[in-house]
C-alpha cells in the first residue's frame, strides 16, 4: 500500500472595507493552506483559525515589528496572516511531531514564505526544553483550538504563563471550540495567576461582508485574551 497522503490546497481571502481604507481602496491577502485530510489533527485547518485570523487582519495596523508566537501552529493560518501583515512570526508545533514541524514549514513554504521570515520551532506545551528559551521577548501568542481535550488544558497553561512571566507585556489570544459546556480552565488561570477575558466576535468581518457564524461552520467558538495577574 502506498503511504502517500492525498492533499488538498483551501484558500483563505482577506479584505478590508473600502470605507475603512484609504482613498477607498480595498486590501486583499490571500493565503493558501494545504491539508491533509486522513492525516492528524494538525494537518486539518479547524473552524476556530480563521475566526482568529479574521481577528487579527481586522487588527493587521498594530502587526508590523511585533513578534508573534503562535503555539500548536498546524496548518498556521493566524500566524502566516500575521507574517503576511509584518510581524515577525514564530510558529510552534510539538517537538514530538516532526511531521507536523514539517507540514508548519510546508504551509509557510505554499505562501513565499522564508525560513528567514518566519521561524518553525519544536514547543511541547508543559516541557521546558532548550527551544522554548530561545524565542526572546514576545509581544504576542497565539493559539487556535488549542484546548481540545481537558488532560492536555494545565500543560497549555503552563507554557502561556511561563513566556507571559518572561514578556510580562504580552498577552495570549486563543480562540477555542466549545465541545462541553463542562469543560474549563479557570482553576488552572487561578493557579498559575492569570486572567481572562473574552472578546466579543458577533461583528467580526461584518464591515468586508463575512458572516462570522458562516465561518464558525455551527460550531460555538470563543476569543478569549489571557494575561498576567498583575
Amino acid at each position: 500500500m502506498s503511504d502517500v497522503v492525498s492533499e488538498q490546497v483551501k484558500k483563505f481571502i482577506f479584505q478590508s472595507s473600502p470605507s475603512k481604507s484609504e482613498e477607498g481602496e480595498v486590501e486583499t491577502l490571500e493565503i493558501l493552506i494545504p491539508e491533509q485530510l486522513q492525516a492528524s489533527y494538525s494537518f486539518y485547518t479547524w473552524p476556530s483559525a480563521p475566526v482568529l485570523a479574521w481577528f487579527l487582519w481586522e487588527r493587521r495596523k498594530q502587526l508590523p515589528g511585533k513578534h508573534v508566537v503562535e503555539l500548536g501552529a498546524g496548518t498556521a493560518l493566524p500566524g502566516i496572516l500575521a507574517a503576511k501583515c509584518g510581524a515577525a512570526v514564530t510558529l510552534t508545533e510539538s517537538a514530538c511531531l516532526p511531521k507536523s514541524l514539517q507540514h508548519v514549514r510546508h504551509c509557510c513554504e505554499v505562501n513565499g514564505l522564508l525560513p528567514n521570515q518566519v521561524r518553525v520551532l519544536g514547543i511541547t506545551w508543559g516541557l521546558f526544553l532548550s527551544n522554548i528559551f530561545t524565542l526572546g521577548p514576545i509581544d504576542l501568542i497565539l493559539g487556535s483550538d488549542c484546548f481540545y481535550e481537558p488532560s492536555i488544558f494545565e500543560d497549555i497553561i503552563v507554557t502561556v504563563a511561563f513566556l507571559l512571566e518572561k514578556n510580562p507585556d504580552a498577552r495570549f489570544l486563543c480562540v477555542y471550540q466549545e465541545r462541553s459546556s463542562d469543560w474549563s480552565i479557570e482553576h488552572h488561570l487561578n493557579k498559575w495567576q492569570l486572567r481572562c477575558e473574552q472578546i466579543p466576535i458577533d461583528n467580526l468581518g461584518a464591515e468586508s461582508g463575512i458572516d462570522i457564524h458562516e465561518l464558525m461552520q455551527d460550531h460555538t467558538i470563543h476569543l478569549l485574551e489571557i494575561t498576567r495577574v498583575q
